[in-house]
C-alpha cells in the first residue's frame, strides 16, 4: 500500500470522524459570521461574492462528506442540506441592512456544493476499492 493510500485511509478513517465534525463546525462559525455581519472584513475574499459562495460551500460538501456522509448515494440529502442552509443565509440577509438576499449566491453555493463533491467523489471510489 502506498503511503499516499495510507495517509488517505487514515484521514478518512471513521475515528477520524471526530475531527472532521469539528472543522465542519469551525467552517459553519465562519461562514455564517462572514455571511451575517454587516460589514465582513475585505481580506477575507477571493474579489468576486459569487467565487466566495462557491468556495465556502465547496468547503462545507467536502468537509460533510468525510464528517457524515461517506458514501456517495447520502450526496442528494447532503446537498439538499447545505442548500437549505445557504437559503437561510440569505433569507438572514435579506432582513439585516446594509446585507441583501441574493437568489444568484445561491446558485453559486450550488456550484460550490457541486464542485465540493466533485472533488470528494474520486477519493470515495479510490477507498471503496481498497477496502
Amino acid at each position: 500500500m502506498s503511503k499516499r493510500h495510507q495517509l488517505l485511509q487514515h484521514a478518512t478513517a471513521p475515528q477520524q470522524r471526530r475531527l472532521w465534525r469539528a472543522l465542519l463546525a469551525l467552517l459553519l462559525i465562519a461562514i455564517s459570521y462572514l455571511a451575517l455581519v454587516p460589514d465582513p472584513p475585505r481580506g477575507v475574499s477571493t474579489g468576486w461574492d459569487k467565487s466566495n459562495h462557491a468556495l465556502a460551500f465547496a468547503s462545507l460538501a467536502f468537509t460533510c462528506v468525510w464528517a457524515f456522509w461517506p458514501r456517495p448515494r447520502q450526496w442528494l440529502w447532503l446537498a439538499a442540506a447545505l442548500l437549505a442552509y445557504g437559503g437561510a443565509i440569505e433569507i438572514a440577509q435579506s432582513y439585516l441592512p446594509p446585507r441583501t438576499g441574493d437568489w444568484f449566491d445561491l446558485l453559486a453555493d450550488g456550484v460550490g456544493i457541486a464542485i465540493g463533491l466533485a472533488i470528494a467523489m474520486p477519493f470515495t471510489v479510490v477507498l471503496a476499492r481498497r477496502r
